[in-house]
């Protein structure tokens, strides 16, 4: 089991940038894919990025292609969500999310674990 905390969200105006964090408790960190969702007030949440368990694999939604990385530090137990040009479409609350699974998945049922969420408000 792993539990995971997010931090380092925040209001912004459009344009700039950001960057989450995902700190995981458990020594086995490095055995999960790592994913990053949000949630917008009335919406569904929906897929934003995911890394493999040694990084080398990500996927993006085409909403945030080229603006947002996702990348983790193994040594840290942490994943890292940096967002650039940044948009007011981009406010939600932004969740962490692990899987057991090897396969790096956009759909929320493959993962088996979840943060709270962190607060990114965007303003024009």
């Amino acid at each position: 089991q792993v539990q995971l905390v997010e931090s380092g969200g925040g209001l912004m105006q459009a344009g700039a940038s950001l960057r989450l964090s995902c700190a995981a408790s458990g020594r086995t960190f490095s055995s999960y894919t790592m994913g990053w969702f949000r949630q917008a007030p009335g919406k569904e949440r929906e897929f934003v990025a995911a890394i493999s368990q040694g990084g080398a694999t990500t996927l993006y939604a085409d909403s945030v292609k080229g603006r947002f990385t996702i990348s983790r530090d193994n040594a840290k137990n942490t994943v890292y969500l940096q967002m650039s040009e940044l948009k007011p479409e981009d406010t939600a609350v932004y969740y962490c999310a692990a899987s057991v699974l090897t396969v790096v998945f956009k759909a929320t049922s493959r993962y088996d674990y979840w943060g709270q969420g962190t607060q990114v408000t965007v303003s024009s």
